[in-house]
């Protein structure tokens, strides 16, 4: 009668604690999942100009709670730890990370880099403005200068046909000179656009970010005033992404996806064989 008793009582609580096994485990491999997602996107991306990599935060989730740390345990004496049992973990955030990448030389006199922080405007065809980190410009058809996207740059600057020399100075000043002249001639000042948080950006595609209610709403500061970046002419920005970095981290990712399916493989065992007890 005791062994009956007990297995009544002992089988509904093993396979709640499988359970629960289970479902952690399968927190954890969509977690890493979107890890892995995350990573991909920046190895994917390792040649594009002015792109910052992504970086997956994690948070464990609820935990219950069977004994309180400073409980009872008995009439004078209290547990100096509890039992808390977690139910797994989430991806919170996906953290776009804006350390500088490394300067690529192309002597094109219509190529920039920002040297420190700092976004160049464009505007899109419905009027609204957008930031990249991405100065691969060029003039159109007629001398304004744009995006690869043919974006207008913020703001607009044509460039008069006939000119011998594009100079721009890392203040963002446009100076252009005519054939016979000395003097350079003053056409325009391309501006920087700071956020008080960068990261709250969206990105929305062709290496451009949306302002959102958590970046802030976008200052616009002549280069190299109030800690904005340096414009640098005939230089582009590349990647920040390390293809070393994120072979190792998705060696980890996988690692941790592995070991969260193992989990669920050996829960699904023990499950087996609480049930087979008769």
């Amino acid at each position: 009668m005791k062994v009956l008793l007990s297995l009544i009582f002992i089988l509904p609580v093993s396979s709640l604690a499988m359970s629960r096994a289970l479902n952690t485990a399968a927190t954890g491999m969509a977690a890493q999942e979107m890890n892995v997602n995350a990573i991909s996107n920046n190895i994917a991306n390792v040649n594009t100009i002015g792109y910052k990599k992504q970086r997956a935060e994690f948070e464990s989730l609820m935990y219950e709670t069977v004994t309180e740390a400073g409980a009872k345990s008995s009439h004078n004496s209290r547990y100096s730890t509890g039992v808390q049992i977690g139910s797994g973990s989430k991806v919170s955030g996906i953290r776009r990370e804006f350390s500088p990448g490394s300067p690529q030389i192309t002597n094109r006199p219509f190529d920039m880099m920002i040297n420190g922080d700092g976004f160049f405007g464009v505007v899109m065809p419905n009027g609204e403005i957008r930031f990249t980190r991405d100065g691969s410009f060029s003039p159109n058809a007629q001398g304004t200068l744009v995006t690869k996207q043919g974006y207008t740059v913020v703001p607009t600057i044509t460039i008069p046909p006939g000119i011998s020399n594009f100079n721009i100075g890392q203040n963002g000043t446009v100076e252009v000179i005519y054939p016979n002249q000395v003097e350079p001639q003053n056409i325009g000042q391309i501006p920087i656009f700071t956020f008080i948080n960068p990261v709250g950006l969206k990105a929305t595609g062709q290496n451009l970010y949306q302002p959102t209610m958590s970046s802030g709403e976008p200052v616009q500061q002549t280069p190299g005033d109030n800690g904005s970046g340096l414009i640098a002419q005939g230089t582009l920005e590349t990647s920040n992404v390390s293809v070393m970095n994120e072979m190792q981290n998705l060696i980890k990712a996988q690692r941790a996806y592995e070991m969260n399916s193992k989990v669920m493989q050996i829960s699904d065992q023990m499950l087996q064989t609480v049930n087979t007890i008769r």
